[in-house]
């Protein structure tokens, strides 16, 4: 196997941080980019010691030189309360992110992998959601700080390529779930534990109707490292999730029994623009890439359970 030196930015996240792992584990030399903006150092703590990985503080909206042969861009906040938290760095996030890295691919023909998201379809009116379905987005919604500035990086990448020759993948990532959630994300699944290992109230939005596609990490850094390895010609955009489809009344009722809690559901109102259905059709994941998720909702939350039990 050759050594490749991989990038990869928001290398302290969640999902980046498996990804650096495994990355480590097929021997490459790693670069962690993060300004722990949301990332955290204890994520990658295990990961310093090792002799081919590096941790650079830095801010992707600013510009940043080092020699790679892959990028990986996931920085940028993914859940609605970071986010929404500052909604201008977020967009500035994406955009001016996406525009340093491409400018960094460019300039030593580095091979970038972006890491959009299910959120550029919107509320979708189709269902599931193909890659060639455009969406139904919300410009100036809560949310649209994160899905359009999403959506911005997807044309910038696409630009680059054409214009400049640039490398690109793209990938739409769905719900995904696993060990080094942030326990105050907001984000379903990690809310859902949290309230159930302490035994509070969990809380739904409506009628718990709401569909979402729930895909372990695992999963999703196979489906990254499959894309980025794909032939040139695959640019993307690819769906990578779970297309099993459950409501979030189903999710709830799992996390209880699973948890052994003594939780009650409440209902809360609908926040503005939450999507209705999330389900991704991953024809093209499995054509192109020969990938689809193996880790089902039960056996993934088995294990998020057990990581929230020993920070709780």
């Amino acid at each position: 196997m050759t050594r490749k030196r991989i990038l990869v930015t928001g290398g302290a996240g969640f999902v980046g941080s498996h990804l650096c792992e495994r990355l480590l584990n097929e021997g490459h030399e790693v670069f962690c980019l993060d300004n722990y903006f949301t990332g955290q150092k204890q994520n990658i703590v295990h990961l310093l010691d090792h002799p081919y990985f590096e941790m650079i503080r830095h801010d992707v909206t600013m510009p940043f030189f080092i020699e790679a042969d892959e990028i990986y861009n996931l920085a940028c906040p993914a859940s609605p309360v970071h986010y929404q938290y500052n909604a201008i760095k977020t967009m500035k996030t994406s955009v001016m992110g996406a525009i340093n890295m491409l400018g960094l691919a460019k300039r030593v023909n580095a091979k970038i992998l972006q890491a959009s998201t299910s959120e550029v379809y919107g509320d979708p009116k189709v269902h599931p959601q193909p890659e060639s379905y455009w969406g139904h987005v919300n410009p100036i919604g809560e949310r649209s700080c994160y899905d359009e500035g999403k959506r911005a990086a997807e044309t910038l990448f696409v630009s680059y390529h054409q214009q400049n020759d640039v490398q690109i993948k793209i990938i739409r990532i769905f719900n995904t779930y696993g060990p080094r959630m942030h326990p105050n994300d907001g984000r379903v699944v990690s809310n859902f534990i949290v309230q159930a290992l302490q035994n509070k109230d969990i809380t739904i939005y409506g009628e718990g109707d709401q569909t979402r596609s729930f895909q372990y990490v695992d999963d999703l850094v196979e489906g990254m490292i499959r894309m980025m390895a794909s032939p040139a010609s695959f640019t993307g955009p690819v769906n990578i999730g779970n297309p099993n489809e459950f409501t979030i009344r189903q999710l709830a009722d799992h996390v209880i029994r699973l948890t052994g809690s003594s939780s009650k559901i409440i209902k809360q109102p609908l926040p503005a623009d939450d999507p209705m259905m999330r389900q991704p059709d991953i024809t093209l994941a499995k054509k192109n890439l020969d990938w689809a998720p193996t880790v089902q909702l039960e056996e993934g939350l088995l294990k998020t359970i057990e990581f929230f039990k020993t920070i709780i």
